[in-house]
């Protein structure tokens, strides 16, 4: 009985993330990852204040205007070979920028950043996505005045 249930839940996280494209969650590092098929992996993907010694600092969803710019920091702890990926970021669901970041094995740490302006306050995601557009993780934040 409880194979049976640790199967059910398996199957369910699985098909949840085949719909949503990819993990929907601010995460920070928990240990979940997400594998595409050639095994890359992305363990860690959050959005913060700034970067300081190769690592994300004040950690946030809901980010003031006064900061003047947000950055995404993503980390890989499986890098099969030298490869992209791409940070998009989207404002009301219309893409603003796409960032082109280069991952070198075995593992690797990068982070993309934008410039606030005014007209930018509202909801935001961001999608981190593998050399062959395939969505690993999706992030949500939203800037504030």
């Amino acid at each position: 009985m409880k194979r049976k249930r640790w199967l059910l839940v398996v199957m369910f996280l699985w098909a949840g993330s085949l719909v949503s494209g990819g993990l929907m969650a601010q995460e920070s590092g928990s240990g979940t990852s997400a594998k595409d098929v050639r095994g890359l992996s992305l363990s860690q993907a959050v959005m913060c204040e700034g970067i300081k010694d190769y690592a994300p600092v004040n950690k946030a969803v809901v980010f003031s205007m006064e900061i003047g710019k947000i950055y995404c920091f993503t980390s890989f702890d499986h890098v099969p070979q030298k490869t992209i990926v791409y940070h998009n970021w989207y404002r009301n669901d219309k893409l603003v920028t796409t960032k082109r970041l280069t991952l070198q094995p075995p593992q690797w740490s990068t982070f993309s950043s934008i410039q606030l302006r005014e007209a930018d306050k509202g909801p935001w995601r961001l999608e981190i996505k593998d050399k062959a557009k395939k969505v690993l993780r999706i992030v949500k934040f939203s800037v504030t005045d």
